[in-house]
């Protein structure tokens, strides 16, 4: 196992060196720069020139990158060319808001697709099976934007229950309770998605287990039907699940980026929609970096679960 992590973290090394190219050609042919957010009858050309020189876009394109990579392998992320703060702490300060709702959401989701999923594998063609699979439908096809609007409507507009922006009220410390009514609606938008692209998969996989000549015997020994799904299929169901939960992790990330905006929730979603507006490339490059290393990491964590779940795996 310890020599099977430490050959893909080897292997990924050089898959980010080649996402930092492509993400410095990206941003380097993409329109406009942040000087055109400067451009104004009030500022010279003089000013322009000593901004570009500033900032080290007015050299050629593989000097900007050499310098950018040196310092990124200092640590050095660079800087906002909006704020002029460091993109590293801006990323740390804004990171954890979107871990929170993101695990809260990803967590709850699953906790909902899972038994939803079984539910609906082992009473296939009953009602509740068209139940869950409508719902899992609806789910998927409602885009987030809307569920959003829709909810901020009715929780917050109609009904006033919940507050429809930010992490804490503002002019109060923020405690558990205040930042878990500002979770509320974000959380259910994102959670609805995961439970619904998911519920097909563990339905697919456990209608796949249960065809199994094994679990026939199982049933026909004696015993009973919880022990035959929740021991044997759902341990055997569970490698083809995993692989869903990992593929979920970089698709609730970039999901957040929407719910982040709306609610105006201060993480990486808010940050980078902020960037993009703005045009502060060195804060997106950062931005889209560390967004890679955690699909990296999501990938490693998931075929290290692989072996833990089912011990025949085997980890070459």
């Amino acid at each position: 196992m310890f020599k099977y992590i430490i050959k893909r973290i080897l292997i990924a090394i050089p898959v980010l060196i080649g996402i930092t190219i492509l993400d410095f050609l990206l941003m380097n042919m993409a329109p406009g720069s942040p000087l055109d957010m400067m451009r104004n009858p009030m500022v010279s050309d003089i000013a322009l020139d000593l901004k570009a020189e500033a900032l080290g876009i007015n050299l050629p394109i593989h000097i900007q990158y050499i310098r950018w990579i040196g310092q990124l392998f200092k640590g050095n992320l660079g800087y906002s060319a909006i704020t002029y703060q460091p993109v590293l702490g801006m990323i740390k300060d804004h990171i954890g808001p979107t871990f929170l709702l993101m695990g809260v959401s990803l967590l709850v989701g699953l906790l909902i697709a899972i038994p939803l999923g079984i539910i609906s594998a082992t009473k296939q063609y009953s009602k509740a099976d068209y139940a869950v699979v409508t719902a899992s439908f609806f789910g998927i096809s409602i885009p987030s934007f809307f569920i959003s609007l829709l909810l901020i409507l009715i929780f917050s507009v109609k009904l006033r229950w919940l507050p429809s922006s930010g992490m804490v009220t503002l002019g109060e410390d923020g405690g558990f309770i205040d930042i878990v009514r500002h979770m509320i609606l974000p959380t259910t938008v994102l959670t609805i998605a995961v439970a619904g692209r998911n519920i097909r998969y563990i339905r697919s996989s456990m209608l796949e287990i249960l065809e199994q000549d094994y679990l026939r015997t199982a049933k026909a020994k004696g015993l009973r039907e919880f022990i035959v799904i929740n021991k044997h299929a759902m341990r055997n169901a569970l490698v083809p699940i995993i692989t869903v939960i990992g593929m979920e992790i970089p698709v609730v990330f970039g999901g957040a980026v929407v719910v982040e905006q709306i609610f105006s929730w201060p993480g990486i979603g808010l940050l980078t929609m902020s960037a993009i507006m703005n045009r502060d490339y060195p804060t997106i490059m950062g931005l889209n970096l560390v967004a890679a290393a955690i699909v990296l990491l999501a990938n490693l964590l998931t075929d290290i679960a692989y072996s833990i779940v089912n011990p025949e795996i085997k980890l070459q």
